[in-house]
């Protein structure tokens, strides 16, 4: 079992000798101190199953689309972000769709994962035919734009960011993990690469592969991608049963959860959603998983 400390500054540790100190100081007093010594970046209420498999979470959201002529490094794409600010800043994710397919193949994940806490950029690639590489580095671009330059910069904690795609995307999510560490999460969608071996990975990733994957087979992709991730890193494997390529283009209750979960235990440090990655997600829809099960 490995820990969130090894790849995360804001340890479960650090928090709690936080709080000792506010405690100490008399600063935590009322709802609010209460809500911090809990986890400063929780966001939204306690999760249920029912609220994670739910078309929608908890914050109502916005949507603004980003021109390409604006922005450098990536083809542009649409930002849905939660329209209250009363719960402070948000962690932030950029999401790439796959070879060939623009950003709306897989829009609905964008309301989706905004909708529990987050600020989403789904982003449109430079060409449909970019490689893996190229996706990573647009990834990349598109956080930092999305920090640095867009109109809801001010909503969202910088140091607080995930990536994910599906196809060539979620190749390009393993790129991005793999050249910028700081990340706090990556989830690869039926994941495509050449590259098979991960093993300088130190992101906490969630990889989704489909059982009767045709053009990315998890025997080839999903299945050595993960296990080349070292054990110190927090990874976990869902293989969604009969599903094929393309499950991340429709909307997928599975995915949803898990991926929600993912993000808001390792870029929230909300260890109120340990319960639904330690022992996992089961059923008829699930084929396998595997995970090294983060410790609270």
């Amino acid at each position: 079992m490995s820990s969130p400390t090894t790849t995360r500054p804001r340890s479960v540790v650090a928090r709690l000798a936080v709080a000792a100190v506010l405690v100490a100081g008399g600063v935590l007093s009322g709802p609010t101190g209460a809500a911090q010594a809990a986890g400063p970046y929780e966001r939204g209420p306690a999760p249920t199953t029912a609220i994670l498999e739910a078309s929608r979470g908890p914050f109502a959201t916005a949507s603004q689309s980003v021109s390409s002529l604006s922005v450098t490094g990536f083809g542009g794409g649409v930002i849905y972000y939660p329209t209250s600010t009363s719960e402070g800043t948000f962690g932030a994710i950029a999401i790439s769709p796959g070879y060939t397919a623009a950003w709306s193949s897989i829009s609905w994940l964008g309301p989706r994962i905004a909708s529990h806490g987050f600020v989403v950029i789904g982003i449109e690639t430079n060409t449909r035919l970019d490689q893996p590489d190229s996706r990573g580095r647009q990834l990349l671009a598109a956080l930092d734009y999305l920090t640095q330059r867009s109109s809801v910069r001010t909503r969202i904690d910088s140091s607080r960011l995930a990536v994910a795609g599906h196809s060539m995307g979620g190749g390009g999510t393993l790129e991005a993990a793999s050249s910028r560490p700081s990340l706090q999460a990556a989830v690869p969608l039926a994941p495509w690469n050449t590259d098979k071996s991960w093993s300088e990975l130190r992101v906490p990733t969630l990889i989704i592969g489909g059982e009767s994957d045709t053009v990315a087979p998890v025997s080839t992709h999903s299945v050595p991608f993960y296990n080349s991730i070292p054990a110190s890193a927090e990874k976990a494997y869902l293989e969604l049963n009969g599903a094929s390529h393309f499950f991340p283009q429709t909307t997928n209750t599975p995915t949803a959860r898990q991926m929600v979960a993912w993000l808001k235990r390792f870029v929230d440090d909300d260890t109120r959603y340990e319960q639904f990655l330690c022992p996992g997600p089961s059923g008829s829809q699930i084929e396998e998983y595997r995970n090294t099960c983060p410790s609270a």
